[in-house]
């Protein structure tokens, strides 16, 4: 493992509400080594060189402690934005265990994304938190089939094994649910994907899902990608579609998201899924929330 320097690793986030209301970023780890092919980012504007290669931050947890102790507010701390932080080599290294024992001890609540099911190794930490202040944990998903996972997401686990992650993390008593993004246009932008997903989440027990119908492409990250679709589904066009429809556009839509999000709400609807950010939030920071109550004189 390649350790590379830094000064800070828990820094505030100015809008805290505007994602899944977290206040405080970690990042550990720099890269990711899950190959999945839409990454924003791999994009060259994060600055994050041979991006497949995972590094983690030198004297990271000594770092994380002063942080956490500096911080006059508590807060929710949010990790696996632009690394996934339960990557292979957290087996070995338990970084983000040891950070999440830090936050533990300082009165910090958790926000967890990734796609790993290692994830399940720290559910005694996780519940210790939650015993003190908000813990939310996003699994990624965005196909229910393993076999096109195994081509748009080929190092990481199978969606079978996320969902079943799912169903151990929600009945350990944990706020968990599922990120639903991307949603890559003409690939898993359909009705059967979108309703797996929703089906396979009510059975797991997923608190929520919440979406994005279709993608983000610019620069280097875009080349890679239409790369990818040409060697992984070779004579079906692909990247000649989507430069078609979207040019150098960044926001890449799906051209079915209206209906997939009428489809997409209807289902929820049915089985008591939220999935509007402002409720996902309201939820799991619900049960922490102190009323100060106005006595009458």
């Amino acid at each position: 493992m390649e350790y590379i320097p830094a000064k800070t690793i828990v820094t505030k986030i100015k809008a805290p509400n505007n994602w899944f209301g977290i206040d405080y970023n970690m990042n550990i780890y720099k890269g990711c080594c899950h190959g999945c092919i839409y990454c924003d980012s791999r994009s060259d504007c994060y600055g994050v060189e041979q991006f497949d290669k995972v590094r983690a931050k030198e004297d990271a947890l000594r770092i994380i402690r002063n942080d956490l102790r500096r911080k006059t507010r508590s807060g929710v701390v949010g990790t696996g934005a632009m690394s996934d932080p339960y990557n292979p080599f957290e087996r070995k290294l338990m970084l983000s265990r040891h950070a999440l024992e830090l936050c533990d001890a300082f009165g910090f609540g958790a926000a967890i994304a990734t796609k790993s099911s290692l994830l399940v190794r720290d559910i005694d930490i996780l519940k210790s938190i939650a015993e003190h202040s908000p813990v939310l944990l996003k699994i990624t998903i965005t196909t229910a089939d393993d076999e096109l996972a195994a081509k748009v997401e080929p190092n990481v686990a199978r969606p079978s094994e996320r969902f079943k992650m799912i169903e151990e993390l929600a009945g350990a008593g944990l706020y968990t649910g599922i990120l639903l993004m991307p949603v890559l246009p003409f690939i898993e932008d359909n009705r059967d994907n979108i309703g797996e997903i929703i089906r396979r989440a009510k059975d797991a027990g997923a608190d929520f899902i919440y979406p994005a119908f279709g993608m983000t492409l610019r620069g280097n990250q875009r080349a890679w990608y239409y790369q990818k679709l040409n060697e992984l589904f070779p004579g079906e066009g692909l990247a000649e579609e989507y430069r078609k429809r979207y040019g150098e556009y960044y926001e890449c839509v799906s051209p079915q998201a209206k209906k997939l999000w009428e489809y997409f709400a209807e289902e929820c609807g049915k089985r008591q899924i939220v999935y509007r950010m402002e409720d996902i939030i309201s939820q799991y920071k619900r049960p922490y929330r102190v009323t100060q109550m106005t006595l009458p004189f």
